[in-house]
């Protein structure tokens, strides 16, 4: 009778576990169809340059960041004059805006804006693993390690963000610099750091598309016969054209209308405000990888320079009390 009870429960156990696991393919099948027939844009915006180049830099040295980011503010990057191989120190990328502006979010609410960077530095120059970090840098650089290279063959470019930017207007990058010694690709010298800023969405997506962060303009000249408000927010602006037909422009939400029925517009004229409040730029700097040797032999030679121009004053003072001396008699 034990033995009907247990071998009852053990294939009632088996026959759960074949459910749970055809459960478990099903639920993984529906996601990977629905990501299939429904893919997502990515809303990580430095990420997006990975994505679609090779490099985050152009031949003509504009960062591709500003090909998406059409707003243009400052950037400010901090970094060491020189520094002395396979030691960390700060590149600090500094992304200033009013705190008390707003953006348009993707649902057209307004919102926080958000700040992003990349940083280039030379080859061989690459980001601090966290145990080489000071204990007074890592304070600087945050709790959370939210830095990561732009692509596996190029750990010298690092991205960061979206990050809110009401803690990150000041971005601190722990960088670790090469040692020559180890690399003959390495030398000493001077090199230079490219650095881009950004705060604020983008007002075209890489496919070419507007965001809900641009300005929209008339498809045709015409006259606006009617404007149609959706659920969403969006519009639906109907211009009638010279030649009888009609183009209807919809307008997402965020945007506001600065046009309203019955106004004659042009082909290309703005029908919306420009909601854009934040904006991309980019900086250069240089460092210099500064061998330990060269900067003990600047030293030596200085203290030279310095000892042979004291001994030169003490001999003419010498001399000048000799020639007094021989004077008096």
């Amino acid at each position: 009778m034990k033995f009907n009870v247990w071998s009852t429960l053990l294939q009632w156990g088996r026959r759960a576990a074949r459910q749970s696991a055809v459960i478990v393919a099903l639920v993984v099948s529906v996601f990977l169809l629905t990501d299939l027939a429904f893919p997502q844009t990515a809303a990580a915006y430095p990420f997006w340059a990975q994505q679609n180049y090779d490099s985050p830099r152009e031949a003509t040295g504009r960062v591709v960041c500003a090909n998406c980011h059409l707003g243009s503010m400052p950037t400010e990057v901090e970094v060491p004059q020189s520094v002395l191989p396979d030691t960390v120190f700060k590149a600090i990328v500094k992304i200033p805006y009013d705190l008390d502006t707003q953006q348009v979010l993707a649902n057209g609410d307004k919102g926080g804006l958000n700040v992003g960077a990349v940083v280039m530095l030379p080859e061989g120059f690459k980001l601090a693993p966290e145990d080489r970090i000071p204990e007074e840098m890592k304070e600087e650089v945050g709790p959370n390690y939210l830095f990561q290279t732009y692509s596996e063959e190029k750990d010298n470019i690092l991205l960061v963000g979206p990050l809110p930017g009401e803690q990150y207007q000041e971005i601190v990058f722990p960088v670790l610099s090469p040692d020559p010694s180890a690399s003959k690709d390495i030398s000493f010298g001077k090199y230079p750091i490219h650095v881009g800023g950004n705060r604020g969405r983008g007002q075209i997506y890489p496919t070419g598309e507007k965001s809900n962060n641009a300005i929209y303009n008339a498809s045709s000249t015409g006259t606006i016969s009617s404007i149609e408000k959706a659920d969403d927010g969006s519009y639906s602006v109907k211009i009638n054209t010279a030649d009888g037909n009609s183009v209807v422009d919809t307008v997402p939400p965020g945007p506001a209308l600065t046009v309203a029925e019955g106004d004659e517009v042009t082909a290309g004229k703005a029908i919306t405000t420009n909601p854009n409040m934040g904006g991309f730029g980019q900086k250069d700097v240089e460092i210099v990888l500064q061998s330990s040797g060269r900067v003990k032999g600047l030293i030596a030679f200085v203290f030279a320079a310095m000892l042979t121009q004291i001994m030169l004053v003490l001999k003419k003072k010498q001399v000048e009390r000799v020639q007094e001396a021989e004077m008096s008699f």
